[in-house]
């Protein structure tokens, strides 16, 4: 359901997938190529959500804002399921595990992974090419080449797969 609020709309490029169940309500914008999927909440109601091109926000999420504080997710990033972003800064290519959450004014730097279950308190920097997991979320290592391979496999699936429910089924209906 893609709903106004005070007279704005969502944009939503139209080449992402947005799962039929899915809510996106008021000052959002999604970028190509991108999905969004089941069970997902995206409110645009108290400051602006931009989600960048090629980005998967994977079942159960919850997206949200502070006033005056966006929601930035760049390009290429990977949102796991059951996250929850909030007025937080996401840089491209990063991974963020599955039941994490991400607080106001936290910054997840260029290709870094959050480990599943993990909390990045209101305003924690997590460096750039860094695995960072736990409650709260503290850098354990630099990623590895292999840790990349796995980051670029995931994203590529999900943007293979939103683009296939994208054009062959009617679940965005």
């Amino acid at each position: 359901m893609i709903h106004h609020y005070k007279n704005i709309e969502p944009l939503i490029h139209s080449s992402a997938f947005v799962a039929s169940d899915a809510v996106i309500v008021g000052d959002v914008t999604i970028d190509e190529q991108s999905s969004i999927w089941f069970k997902t909440v995206i409110r645009g109601d108290v400051a602006p959500t931009k989600i960048g091109k090629r980005v998967s926000i994977q079942d159960l999420s919850m997206l949200h804002q502070s006033p005056d504080n966006p929601l930035v997710v760049e390009d290429d990033v990977t949102v796991g399921h059951q996250v929850t972003l909030h007025s937080a800064i996401v840089r491209k290519n990063a991974l963020i595990g599955m039941g994490s959450i991400i607080l106001d004014g936290a910054e997840v730097g260029e290709s870094a992974f959050i480990g599943a279950g993990s909390l990045v308190p209101p305003g924690k920097k997590i460096p750039p090419r860094t695995l960072a997991l736990g409650r709260p979320a503290k850098v354990v290592r630099e990623l590895t080449e292999a840790d990349y391979q796995e980051m670029e496999r995931v994203r590529k699936s999900y943007v293979e797969k939103g683009q296939y429910y994208k054009e062959h089924t009617d679940l965005n209906k």
